[in-house]
């Protein structure tokens, strides 16, 4: 490169920017790369390795490139720094994955701070043009109760909503004969509690302490934890925060009814529809502003789910959901370890928040050689004097990925057709399945709040067992989570194995070593 690429002026302030984000938190880790306002390169941001990865391999020697999310960090729940929003005040271009994969202030931080006239780039949304693939999410865990989520639904375009903007949807009141905690459980069994009745809802702070925050059009996972037997009545508020400094605009309230451990006809709700099986989201409706339930009895998803009045909906948690409270400081808030509590749990363990596509696209190698005719087109739009640089090194790159996708292909391929089971404990290969001829057999799902449940555990072991599964599948950044799928893998005698699904370690550091690991590792588990 002849000279530094002209930079064009900061939308803001950088300390305002960084502000405008509320997430930057200061950390004691080693210091990650940093971009430079000085270099000759052109300087890339991306939210994950894996996307790094991709640009440095298009990018080559003309570019500097850094990710947010460091390698071995989870992008669902990984929570950005003051060197983290550095970084994007000095990028030239930002690359993220988004369809709802990362964590909501790493978007948040990216879009504070990039500079105005920088390409932001969410790949798998756009990749779609490269003839990239997509799948929806469909969420197959089965529960005994009915599995009840929180989401919004729609883009908020008619306020001129982003995806870095914010719906916020708080509890105002509740009646019952007991207390109502609603709280999610991470992937390391630390909890974050989103409402608690036990300390009273005050309007004087905009119920701060009782408030959800959401993405426009996304779903979040909750357990949802009562004291005492009885009629819960439940009174939730919804409002969009277009920008982080600007006023929330209201979208509706609505109360929902509970019919714990008694029978849902004593609630007293006309015309009720009793939501006990299945799939349901309460749900904040950008595009009507109204708040509401979508319900789903057979359990297929938000894809299937019909709308349902709040007025009408009475969401039941039988007699069945009695669990006792688990050891630990993080479950203090329910009461003593013992005691016992009806749940609808979270189902799906850790943070996980999402839209209605899986986001997961480069488990098929084809769409990752979407995502990097995308990356070369956007690198050289902002660098046309690197077109032939850019060119030449995608045209490589893309040689040795379709090499990769025959590889992956063959290797699975040889795997007997009986023994193609994929059992693991994160919902995220759908695409490797989609393209690749495996099954995915299940994730874990047990109630994560407390120890699992014979039920649990039996489901497990039946699937197990039904299906001959020769093998379970852990991801390595998660291995040391202890976890019912490990213990009942042993118990089958059946073979942990390890699976790259997110993120990058030390020994796999490249997406291409990542792809052939996997398919090296269900070959080796799986076959004969």
């Amino acid at each position: 490169m002849t000279g530094r690429l002209p930079r064009t002026t900061r939308a803001r302030d950088g300390v305002t920017a960084l502000l405008a984000t509320g997430a930057i938190l200061l950390t004691g880790c080693a210091a990650k790369p940093a971009l430079h306002p000085g270099s000759i390169r052109l300087q890339v941001v991306t939210t994950t390795g894996l996307l790094r990865d991709l640009v440095q391999q298009v990018g080559g020697d003309r570019v500097d490139v850094v990710s947010l999310v460091p390698d071995g960090g989870d992008p669902h729940t990984y929570e950005p720094t003051l060197r983290d929003a550095r970084n994007v005040v000095y990028a030239d271009v930002a690359f993220s994955n988004y369809a709802l994969l990362e964590e909501h202030n790493v978007i948040k931080t990216l879009d504070a701070n990039l500079a105005d006239g920088a390409p932001s780039v969410s790949l798998a949304e756009e990749s779609v043009k490269y003839a990239a693939e997509i799948i929806p999410l469909v969420e197959h865990a089965s529960l005994d109760t009915v599995w009840l989520g929180v989401r919004v639904h729609g883009d908020g375009g008619g306020y001129e909503a982003t995806r870095a903007s914010d719906v916020l949807v708080s509890a105002t009141a509740m009646t019952g004969p007991g207390q109502l905690y609603a709280y999610l459980t991470g992937s390391f069994g630390d909890t974050d509690v989103y409402i608690d009745s036990s300390d009273g809802f005050n309007a004087a702070t905009g119920y701060r302490d009782d408030t959800m925050t959401l993405p426009a059009d996304a779903h979040t996972h909750l357990s949802w934890a009562f004291t005492k037997p009885g009629i819960y009545r439940l009174a939730l508020q919804a409002k969009l925060r277009v920008t982080y400094t600007a006023k929330a605009v209201p979208l509706g309230e609505a109360t929902y009814t509970f019919a714990v451990g008694v029978n849902p006809t004593a609630a007293g709700v006309t015309d009720p529809v009793v939501l006990d099986e299945g799939h349901a989201d309460v749900t904040a409706d950008l595009d009507t502003g109204r708040l509401g339930v979508l319900y789903d009895p057979t359990g297929g998803g938000e894809h299937s789910q019909e709308w349902v009045d709040a007025r009408q909906a009475v969401i039941a948690v039988p007699g069945k959901a009695i669990e006792e409270i688990p050891a630990g400081p993080q479950f203090r808030f329910l009461g003593r370890p013992g005691a016992q509590v009806y749940q609808l749990p979270q189902a799906v363990l850790g943070k996980h928040v999402h839209g209605e596509i899986d986001p997961h696209l480069w488990h098929n190698v084809r769409n990752a050689m979407a995502y990097v005719k995308l990356i070369r087109d956007t690198l050289i739009g902002k660098d046309p004097a690197g077109a032939a640089v850019y060119r030449a090194n995608t045209e490589r790159y893309l040689t040795q990925l379709q090499a990769t996708d025959d590889y992956v292909r063959q290797r699975i391929a040889r795997i007997p057709k009986p023994n193609r089971y994929l059992i693991t404990t994160h919902d995220a290969f759908g695409y490797l399945a989609a393209a690749y001829g495996i099954t995915v057999a299940g994730f874990v799902t047990p109630n994560p709040s407390a120890e699992p449940s014979l039920a649990d555990r039996r489901k497990l072991t039946e699937t197990i067992r039904q299906l001959q599964v020769r093998a379970v599948f852990l991801e390595p950044n998660l291995k040391a989570r202890s976890s019912t799928l490990t213990q009942v893998a042993t118990e089958q005698q059946v073979r942990v194995c390890p699976i790259y699904g997110d993120t990058f370690t030390g020994d796999v550091h490249t997406y291409i070593q990542m792809m052939r690991f996997n398919a090296d590792s269900l070959w080796t588990c799986l076959g004969d």
